[in-house]
């Protein structure tokens, strides 16, 4: 029997003797056409499915491909690189936006290789935390990246965009220094050099990182204003609990909140003014003049009326200052 004789065998011939349903007319030809086309998609359809995942996982085993992927599926940066801010305008537009215009630019994810399914984002994360709150699925490049290329990655998204504030990129700086990451690298990532680089990493590390939080990412800050905010820190131990505390304050703006810290840390407080007293030769005459200030004492000889006696003191400020801390144990001070 041909294959064709078969297949009719099997679809098209009724058992003899039976008769048809009343008021049912049956097709053999339509019986014949139902079932193969129910087979024929069955097959297709699994068939189309395993060619799709051959495809995705080959995509992503050669390079990089663009997918929609459920923002539950991908997890942070191992580096924050901003700072978090309660009331985000910017964040609340870019909602708006892709709300009304769908996401026009992708996020860039890798596959997290200890866990398939899952994901870690290099950039893009407004725009997942966006797709998040509208419920939808986020659009994504996965590329497989190392840890170094991902906050290179990660560094230069935000630098194209002119995104991050100074604080941020010194915040993210020392973040990358303290993850273990060397210098070359998070000077690739923030497109820098090294005396740039060292200046971020000071900056950072000189101001608390509570008070960072509570300031903000202060836009219109540069350099010069945090590194001046930095100087004040060290040199004054003023308490600024009450202050981050304040409604006011918490209601500002992050540049104006930068205003206040550094109005409050207030400006070099002045040096006391120097007190001066002379002294005078056996003669009677002005031979030196000393000079007392909070941080050093100044001895100014006249050579004219005692010469050559300020070398001799100078050769001897060993001795002196032996027989001075000597004298001052036998006073019971230390």
């Amino acid at each position: 029997m041909s294959r064709k004789d078969t297949v009719n065998t099997l679809f098209m011939r009724k058992p003899e003797g039976s008769a048809p349903v009343a008021g049912v007319e049956k097709s053999p030809d339509r019986v014949r056409t139902g079932a193969i086309s129910a087979m024929g998609a069955s097959l297709q359809e699994m068939t189309e499915g395993a060619r799709s995942a051959a495809k995705l996982q080959e995509q992503l085993a050669s390079g990089s491909t663009v997918i929609d992927l459920d923002p539950s599926h991908i997890d942070s940066s191992s580096v924050s690189d901003r700072i978090s801010i309660a009331v985000d305008p910017g964040f609340e537009a870019l909602v708006e936006s892709i709300r009304e215009n769908g996401q026009q630019v992708p996020i860039l994810v890798r596959p997290q290789a200890a866990t398939p399914g899952r994901f870690q984002v290099a950039y893009g994360r407004r725009r997942l935390r966006a797709a998040a709150k509208l419920g939808k699925t986020v659009r994504a490049i996965v590329q497989q990246l190392t840890d170094n290329e991902l906050v290179i990655a990660q560094g230069k998204e935000n630098l194209d965009r002119q995104d991050l504030s100074y604080i941020e990129k010194a915040q993210f700086a020392r973040r990358l220094e303290d993850g273990g990451y060397d210098r070359t690298t998070i000077m690739a990532a923030l497109s820098t050099d090294k005396a740039d680089l060292s200046r971020y990493i000071s900056i950072a590390r000189s101001i608390p990182e509570y008070l960072v939080q509570a300031i903000g990412p202060a836009p219109k800050a540069g350099r010069a204003r945090w590194a001046a905010l930095a100087d004040r820190m060290e040199r004054k131990q003023n308490t600024l609990d009450a202050l981050v505390a304040d409604a006011e304050f918490l209601a500002a703006d992050s540049d104006t909140r930068f205003g206040r810290v550094f109005e409050m840390l207030g400006a070099e407080p002045a040096k006391r003014k120097p007190k001066a007293q002379e002294w005078k030769n056996p003669q009677g005459r002005k031979a030196a003049r000393i000079e007392r200030d909070d941080v050093q004492t100044r001895i100014v000889f006249d050579e004219r009326q005692v010469p050559d006696f300020g070398s001799y003191l100078a050769d001897r400020l060993d001795d002196l200052y032996a027989e001075f801390t000597a004298s001052r144990k036998q006073d019971g001070r230390h």
